[in-house]
């Protein structure tokens, strides 16, 4: 489906420095402030104590965030969670106070602002367990790296491998290194869209891909860098088109989503954008740097040799 067509190849390729470099410099920021101020964990990795509360009537998490504040909770966690009546707190550790008093003192807190509220449930999430989930969404990660680049490799050739691990590398880094600069809490859910991110980055990359090794069949005399150029041009039309209607899905959740999904829309947003820029900017130069030839995805045609005659 194309809502345009356009007709003369944009010369993507003469800006691919430029473009390296900018991706470049924000990766190495991204790295400078995961290295000095590094992520925000939740309670999911951190461990600590998670309340269910309930009101008859639809909560006001403004009042509820000032009370937790009050007791000096600043770094807790207040949201909507199923209904507009039900409220998850998340509490971090806190030396010296177990989880069942850190629980009470949010109850009694809440209950001197409102008395008709009532707890549903409360879990303490230790730091072993913690510790587990963040090493498991770390394997998760390089578990689904090594798959694409697997993937890339038997579909297409090694070039194309990298280049793409690299790009989407770089979307990662990137999305982390906003979370590490801003402080924005990184949980579970923020995990499943970094995850999300990979896949949806490397999609984009396979259908660039696809069309640089259809056009090696058809464009016979022209250059690597103008079939490169050719095969990011007419897949533009439909590059739009899919990242528009996903950008305009993921910004309804992030302003309207409520507190549970914003951060997980937050880093879909990041991700998006940046998974547009490197799939085109970032990918496709890097395979043209990497030697990427017309004899390395068409097979030359075996000619036939003619048939002995005979006696």
């Amino acid at each position: 489906m194309e809502l345009f067509r356009i007709k003369k190849d944009i010369p993507f390729m003469s800006y691919g420095r430029l473009t390296t470099t900018i991706s470049l410099v924000t990766f190495l920021l991204s790295i400078f402030f995961l290295a000095t101020k590094g992520l925000a964990l939740g309670v999911d990795f951190t461990g600590g104590t998670v309340m269910e509360v309930n009101y008859p009537q639809p909560a006001d998490i403004t009042r509820i965030r000032t009370a937790v504040d009050g007791i000096g909770l600043k770094d807790a966690t207040v949201q909507n969670f199923g209904t507009s009546r039900d409220v998850l707190i998340r509490l971090p550790v806190k030396k010296g106070v177990t989880s069942a008093k850190l629980s009470e003192d949010v109850l009694n807190a809440l209950k001197k602002e409102d008395a008709s509220v009532e707890m549903r449930r409360v879990e303490f999430v230790g730091p072993q367990v913690g510790q587990e989930l963040y090493e498991n969404g770390a394997l998760a990660l390089l578990l689904v790296s090594i798959g694409i680049m697997a993937y890339l490799a038997l579909r297409f050739e090694w070039r194309f491998a990298v280049s793409a691990i690299i790009a989407n590398m770089h979307d990662v880094v990137i999305i982390l290194g906003f979370f590490a600069f801003f402080q924005w809490e990184f949980n579970l859910t923020v995990l499943a869209a970094v995850l999300a991110v990979l896949g949806y980055s490397v999609n984009e990359s396979v259908v660039v891909f696809d069309r640089v090794r259809e056009n090696f069949r058809k464009m016979r005399k022209a250059s690597v860098q103008e079939v490169i150029d050719n095969a990011i041009t007419r897949t533009m039309s439909r590059t739009i088109i899919t990242h528009a209607m996903t950008q305009t899905m993921v910004l309804s959740m992030l302003f309207f989503g409520g507190e549970v999904l914003h951060n997980f829309a937050l880093a879909l947003t990041i991700g998006i954008l940046f998974g547009i820029y490197s799939s085109v900017l970032v990918a496709s130069p890097i395979v043209m740097w990497l030697g990427i030839s017309r004899e390395d995805l068409v097979k030359p045609e075996k000619k036939e040799e003619p048939a002995e005659a005979l006696p």
